[in-house]
């Protein structure tokens, strides 16, 4: 057998397992892995098959380690286990593998491993006086037939398994060591779901397209159910021992069907936080990058709605792909971009920038200065930025007949002519003042784009027109060789961008197969920007789709933040309504911990007690998480007393490297943390107090300021992945009232 195209692959969850052995047997795996690829008979090896398997293979890692790898073909190897040497051949006949008949791919089961550690019981200490056995309990799962199990896509092998399950300890224990469909179809089953909804949400997304033979392994390590990894590089990342390193290397099938596919035109990616759209929107445009041809230019644009997170983009992609795959990309928050478009085409317009909170304060001085109180200035700063430039509306003749959909208050004729009158006067004010909002930069840039896209088109008539040849009068005429800037864009957290920033993209990209590829989730939509992206030039009919499980957050955790969305209604982006239906998790954890104190004082003093309880937990791995910046700023002051290092999140992110992280809800969309605190959670503070009182007086603004508070909290709670505690002081906030059915508050 040549080694010189040998292919070795590494099964997900054997990466797991091998986390686990000492750090000199993850080194001698490294060495293992190469030697392998070089020459599989080397002597040194002992590559020999297992006894009773025809596909099933050990061979040496080091004096006391072996590796279990089913051979593929005669040069393509999969390991699935690294085990200690006298565990190999003890029980030869309780290791399994198959190609699941529903999604088509391998899986891998030690039925010994998940006898000993999840079925056996522990030994327990003698009781001081023998007491009557309690009852069994009974079977979690015997209200489904084996066929019911397996056209889930649950392991067959498994079956017997899952009939002695009883508690939930064991099923969370057969989870770890389950193939991942299996794992997600029980604990979906477990949590309430209908069979129905099971197949539809959970099974249904990773089946195989194709009937699947279950005997072509070959063509089972290709499909997405398979989840492996190949190259050297890769599994060194997979191996580097921590769970952040894993999305370089392992999708989910059903991200990986996202990131490969071939779209007719623009599409969306949804789902709920911790699902990995960020990871799908990176992993696609690296996908997108590989099929491009050889260049120096950068024909792919990966763009999100704030600097902080287009800098974290940047980091993830280059520890994605490298500087090869930097050099393709260009990567720039959409306001930069915006500005950037803006300052090409008018080097002279060097006005400052201001943002929406000055805007509003500028808007109630005009207000104040014109004796003008009929008029609320953050309604008057919502209409000038969403109907007046969202529609690009240029006379007070168009502003009559403009769209006001979803803006609540209806405004009569002579009102309009107010609006539009006041507009014009806080415009020219700006002017005088030599500043102009995000907004106004971002609609600007987007009537630049749409003029340069529509001298492109132009451009492409006349030469169809001359039978392909190219008007050199015109392209002179037009400064260059007029081209779109992008052949491929990619979108992060899409649910935040302003209708401007929509037109602008479109623009920046010719209609073409896979040129705008979306991703975010409605439900955590933290700004005022709700766009239907049919109307401004981009169709994504038919072209949705949805992750649904979460890799952040725990069961228990997921399900109290699904109780703060209470029954609100989101849309998608596209004029239809959305939810989170199979949104679940196979983590788990502790159930989140409510406080309730007198006072904000006590609270902060809570807080403190509490982050000193967790000892050794790396501080910047604790976050908390407020309504307001003074708050953040208390916080931080009282931590400090209690010799806590801390660290506060600015516009920028967190303004250094060591300590507790604090800021307000805005500043935490994301980010992740080890441990969780939001404090402040109390009536008046969360909602605003001022939210409330337009309860009768503007009744929709009403309801979509209350849906952001909601959406606020949801991403808040929603940052953590092991641990969360919600503190309030007075009455607790109307968004907990769920949560406070479910459990008692705790007592400081």
């Amino acid at each position: 057998m040549t080694g010189k195209n040998v292919t070795l692959r590494l099964l997900d969850k054997a990466d797991r397992e091998i986390l686990k052995l000492p750090r000199p047997v993850k080194g001698a795996i490294y060495d293992f892995q190469h030697k392998f690829k070089t020459n599989p008979d080397s002597a040194g090896l002992r590559l020999k098959q297992l006894q009773g398997h025809d596909k099933l293979f050990s061979a040496r890692v080091n004096d006391e380690y072996r590796a279990l790898l089913l051979r593929l073909a005669d040069d393509d190897w999969l390991i699935v286990s690294v085990k200690h040497r006298k565990e190999v051949y003890a029980h030869l006949d309780r290791l399994m593998y198959s190609v699941n008949r529903v999604t088509g791919g391998i899986e891998y089961v030690d039925l010994q491993v998940v006898q000993e550690e999840v079925l056996t019981p522990q030994p327990r200490q003698p009781e001081p006086a023998p007491r009557a056995e309690p009852a069994a309990p009974p079977p979690l799962f015997a209200q489904w037939t084996e066929q019911q199990l397996t056209d889930l896509g649950v392991a067959p092998s498994l079956v017997p398994v899952i009939a002695a399950l009883t508690t939930e300890d064991q099923l969370l224990g057969l989870v770890e060591h389950a193939p991942q469909l299996t794992g997600e179809v029980l604990l979906a089953l477990y949590d309430g779901k209908e069979y129905e909804d099971v197949l539809d949400q959970v099974t249904a997304p990773v089946t195989a397209p194709e009937p699947v033979d279950p005997e072509d392994f070959q063509a089972a390590v290709e499909r997405p159910a398979t989840i492996v990894t190949t190259t050297d590089e890769a599994l060194r990342e997979a191996l580097e021992g921590e769970d952040f390193g894993r999305w370089k290397v392992f999708l989910h099938p059903t991200q990986a069907k996202l990131v490969s596919r071939d779209y007719s035109g623009p599409a969306r990616v949804g789902g709920g936080p911790g699902t990995g759209k960020t990871i799908v929107a990176l992993h696609r445009v690296k996908h997108l990058v590989e099929r491009l041809p050889a260049g120096r230019t950068k024909p792919v644009l990966l763009t999100t709605y704030n600097k902080n997170l287009s800098a974290d983009l940047r980091s993830r992609l280059l520890a994605l792909g490298g500087e090869a795959l930097l050099s393709r990309v260009e990567i720039s928050h959409v306001d930069q971009l915006a500005l950037r478009t803006v300052r090409e085409a008018e080097p002279g317009n060097r006005k400052r920038i201001i943002d929406e909170a000055q805007a509003v304060r500028e808007w109630r001085s005009l207000l104040d200065e014109l004796d003008e109180n009929g008029w609320d200035a953050e309604f008057l700063h919502d209409e000038w930025a969403q109907v007046i430039l969202g529609q690009a509306v240029t006379s007070r003749t168009d502003y009559f007949r403009a769209r006001r959909a979803g803006r609540g208050r209806t405004v009569s004729r002579a009102e309009r002519a107010e609006i539009w009158q006041l507009t014009e006067r806080f415009t020219q004010r700006l002017d005088r003042l030599g500043v102009q909002t995000w907004d106004q930069v971002a609609e600007r840039a987007a009537q630049l784009e749409m003029e340069r896209a529509r001298r492109i088109q132009s451009i492409d008539r006349q030469r169809e027109e001359a039978g392909g040849l190219d008007n050199i009068h015109v392209a002179d005429g037009s400064g260059g060789w007029l081209r779109y800037r992008y052949r491929h864009i990619v979108v992060d957290e899409a649910q935040d961008l302003r209708p401007a920033h929509w037109k602008m993209l479109r623009a920046m990209a010719a209609p073409d197969r896979n040129d705008l590829f979306l991703v975010g989730d409605t439900h955590q939509r933290i700004y005022k920007n709700q766009v239907t992206l049919g109307s401004l030039g981009i169709n994504i009919r038919g072209r949705s789709s949805k992750l649904s499980l979460s890799y952040r957050t725990t069961r228990q955790i997921l399900l109290s933040a699904l109780n703060v969305l209470g029954d609100e209604t989101y849309d998608d982006l596209d004029g239809s309504t959305e939810n989170l239906a199979g949104y679940r998790s196979v983590l788990s954890g502790a159930v989140p911990d409510l406080h309730g104190l007198r006072d904000w004082e006590d609270e902060r003093e809570a807080i403190a007690a509490l982050i000193e309880s967790w000892g050794e937990i790396p501080r910047e791995q604790i976050a908390i998480a407020v309504p307001t910046n003074e708050m953040a700023s208390q916080a931080a002051w009282t931590l400090a007393q209690h010799g806590i290092p801390r660290l506060e999140i600015g516009p920028d992110g967190p303004r250094g490297d060591n300590g507790v992280h604090i800021g307000t809800m805005f500043r935490f969309k994301g980010l992740e943390y080890q441990r969780m605190i939001i404090a402040g959670v109390s009536d008046g503070l969360v909602p605003r107090a001022d939210v409330q009182q337009r309860r009768t007086t503007d009744p929709s603004r009403y309801r979509r300021e209350m849906q952001r508070a909601r959406s606020l909290l949801f991403v808040a709670t929603t940052r953590a992945r092991d641990s969360l505690d919600i503190f309030w002081h007075g009455e607790p906030s109307p968004f907990l009232e769920e949560l406070m059915k479910a459990r008692r508050p705790m007592s400081a």
